[in-house]
């Protein structure tokens, strides 16, 4: 029987599974996991959704969601950025979105044991991660996205995007030595991704990548993704923690908007726990239960100004992200530290 992350005074394993079935309610019949009932799918946002599933027990649909990905994967190892009810609306190429599979299928893959299942995904995973590479600059770091089509690609390197980007390679080294397969262009790339987000983080000036942004996601990734962390990530967090973080109510999307929303506040926990500080992380998501809903699912978001709920829409993966964060702090799946153990440098093949 699997375990079901809760958190003491917080919210109960029993709501927990309550979220996980919320999200496989969701689920549409190719295997899809869209934001929401008749809304867009993304690979990322359907991935992170998928480890959720696994998480919380419903191990067949989280299967049901790999077989989606692979199955949708294009022949140049890409996926288009937005898929309607089956139908493309945006067959653009995203650099990040691409890569994440690797964080999902490795993630699964820890949960279940499952080899078959990872043999089966290696072919996907492989050829997602050689269509990242091709997004790589002279520089090391990864331009966004790009034109499916012509195969132009913009010249932007994004700081999420990038911070997600180094995750996803280490995971999908790990994936390689469980095939036995050469990962070494992987393990360099991973190793320069590092050091350049390390080396803009550190001098407070952004000359690699695109300057943060007004979101919060620019400001916590590199500590969630796992290039930054030790006393570098505690000083970027305590940076701007009042200019994001409402006490009680979690944390914003914007910085200069009266929004918080359960997403941001659950990846921002999680980036807490990968630095130690747990006691805050469980804070922080106690902080965002106020947007739990009844039937388990999580809102998007409260603009507490007016005390609305913004967008109004039960997304999921604003649950997938309240599961992942809830099992980090609870250490509760054998996945709870796909976040949190992310290494920093590989410059030997890692077994």
């Amino acid at each position: 029987m699997t375990a079901i992350p809760a958190i003491a005074g917080v919210v109960s394993a029993g709501q927990i599974h309550a979220t996980g079935a919320a999200i496989a309610a969701m689920q549409e019949e190719s295997g899809a996991l869209p934001w929401f009932p008749g809304g867009q799918t993304d690979p990322w946002d359907h991935i992170e959704s998928a480890m959720a599933l696994s998480v919380t027990g419903f191990v067949a649909e989280a299967q049901a969601a790999y077989e989606w990905s692979r199955r949708t994967q294009r022949a140049d190892g890409s996926w288009p950025i937005r898929i309607v009810n089956g139908h493309i609306e945006d067959d653009g190429v995203d650099s990040n979105f691409c890569a994440y599979i690797a964080v999902g299928v490795w993630h699964h893959y820890m949960i279940t044991g499952d080899l078959r299942f990872l043999e089966r995904m290696w072919p996907m995973v492989w050829s997602a991660m050689e269509c990242v590479l091709r997004f790589q600059r002279s520089d090391g770091v990864f331009r966004w996205g790009g034109d499916h089509h012509t195969g132009a690609m913009f010249s932007e390197a994004q700081i999420t995007g990038n911070a997600s980007i180094f995750q996803s390679f280490d995971c999908a080294i790990r994936i390689a030595a469980e095939m036995d397969q050469d990962d070494s262009l992987w393990v360099a790339a991973h190793t320069v991704l590092g050091d350049a987000l390390r080396a803009d983080v550190a001098r407070e000036e952004f000359e690699i990548f695109v300057p943060p942004s007004e979101h919060s996601m620019d400001w916590y990734y590199p500590v969630l993704g796992g290039a930054v962390r030790g006393k570098l990530g505690q000083e970027l967090i305590a940076s701007r923690w009042n200019d994001f973080v409402v006490p009680e109510l979690g944390t914003r999307c914007v910085d200069h908007r009266p929004w918080v929303t359960g997403a941001e506040t659950s990846e921002l926990a999680l980036a807490l726990d990968a630095l130690g500080d747990t006691a805050d992380a469980i804070e922080l998501i106690k902080s965002i239960q106020h947007l739990r809903d009844p039937d388990g699912s999580y809102w998007t978001g409260l603009v507490y100004a007016d005390g609305k709920r913004w967008p109004v829409e039960k997304s999921c993966w604003t649950s997938a992200a309240v599961v992942l964060a809830v099992d980090a702090v609870s250490r509760t799946s054998v996945g709870n530290g796909i976040f949190r153990d992310v290494r920093h440098r590989l410059s030997a093949r890692v077994g």
